[in-house]
């Protein structure tokens, strides 16, 4: 025996509703559970009478089509939904593909086609109007095979970073001695994160990817607290200098973690490659901190114009030379000219200069030569899980 096929119909066209509702109350094997011109009257009527298939308008009152489509899905799974539409724009279909909807009829085409539509629904099976076939489905499909890959994509990537900052485990902090060159003596440590999400990735990496999914500002913060936990560990005079986005140092949950700590051992490092969006109210932030004896230190100078337009407007206590301009100093002398003149202008400004990434005999002793007095690198200490220890070593 033949199952008997429920269909609801929504359409506000009074013409349109009539014309369908005569057609589907005399196609054998159909049954017209009923005919509404309303959004919310289709949803509620497939929650009471779960018909097989709904017939939706794309344009009607109450909320439209996509609405309907979405809530009816969420409400009566196992209802299908073909969407009718006197369009066939692109925008459109993939609207309401994406919001359920099993197929999409335009109105006007031959009758054979509804209701091939409404048998197909109601066995599982898609349908689509000839009238939006072809190469527009094979685009709209892989638009929405992408936007689907890139959702699950953002959601795995959401997980993972996620479990790096409820994990107690999934974040270390190193501490990389800041030294003074002439003797090689630590004189701070610069607090860095290390992760252990899978698979392996580098912080800037991992910062990068919660900054995707809207949740940099929290890892950070997280990044924040447990290297300020570090702080006692660390020989009597030496800093403690940390690494922050503008946005997170002005955010009150980061000022109140910094103002608990002993500010005037704290280097907060502004890095070259976060845009500040207002300059003023980031150093009105930072103002109280700084006059607790916090320093304000901008990272990577030298690689870009945003180091040098963060140096003018905040007129920072430390200025570092970025690796890059670091590296091969010995030998290019355009690097060396470069150097000498942010050097030239920290020591106007009453600021120090501190070298990133000292990997070779011959860069420490082109930036002696040069006047700076403070620098990191492996040449100099790798980053180290025991501060005192390295020191006394």
């Amino acid at each position: 025996m033949t199952h008997t096929i429920s269909v609801l119909l929504a359409e506000d066209d009074e013409q349109m509703r009539m014309a369908l509702t005569s057609f589907i109350a005399t196609e054998p094997g159909f049954l017209l559970v009923g005919a509404v011109a309303d959004a919310q009257e289709a949803i509620d009527l497939s929650r009471s009478l779960q018909p097989d298939v709904v017939l939706v308008d794309v344009n009607m009152p109450g909320g439209g089509g996509a609405r309907a489509t979405r809530e009816i899905r969420r409400r009566v799974p196992t209802s299908r939904v073909l969407a009718l539409s006197a369009a066939n724009d692109r925008a459109t279909v993939l609207e309401m593909l994406e919001a359920g909807a099993a197929g999409y009829l335009v109105k006007g085409g031959p009758v054979q086609e509804i209701s091939d539509a409404i048998r197909r629904a109601a066995t599982g099976r898609a349908s689509l109007s000839a009238d939006v076939a072809g190469e527009v489905v094979d685009e709209l499909a892989g638009e929405l095979q992408l936007r689907r890959r890139r959702e699950r994509r953002m959601t795995s990537r959401l997980a993972r970073v996620r479990g790096l900052i409820d994990d107690p485990a999934g974040m270390a902090i190193a501490l990389q001695p800041v030294c003074e060159l002439e003797r090689g003596a630590p004189v701070g440590y610069e607090a860095l994160a290390r992760f252990d999400g899978r698979p392996p990735r580098p912080p800037d990496h991992w910062f990068r990817a919660a900054g995707t999914v809207g949740v940099a500002e929290e890892l950070e913060l997280v990044a924040l607290e447990r290297a300020l936990r570090r702080l006692d560990e660390l020989p009597d005079g030496a800093f403690l200098s940390l690494n922050g986005s503008p946005s997170t140092f002005a955010c009150p949950a980061a000022r109140r973690l910094l103002a608990e700590a002993a500010t005037d051992r704290l280097v907060l490092e502004i890095t070259e490659h976060a845009p500040v969006a207002d300059y003023d109210a980031l150093a009105a932030d930072l103002r109280p901190l700084r006059d607790r004896g916090a320093r304000v230190a901008i990272d990577d100078a030298g690689a870009g114009f945003a180091s040098l337009r963060h140096i003018l407007r905040l007129s920072p206590d430390v200025i570092k030379l970025d690796r890059s301009l670091v590296s091969g100093i010995s030998r290019d002398r355009a690097q060396q000219a470069l150097a000498g003149g942010l050097i030239s202008f920290a020591e106007k400004m009453g600021a120090l200069i501190v070298a990133e990434g000292i990997e070779l005999a011959e860069e420490l002793g082109t930036l002696r030569e040069l006047g700076v007095r403070y620098g990191q690198g492996f040449l100099l200490a790798r980053p180290t899980s025991s501060p005192l220890r390295a020191a006394a070593s």
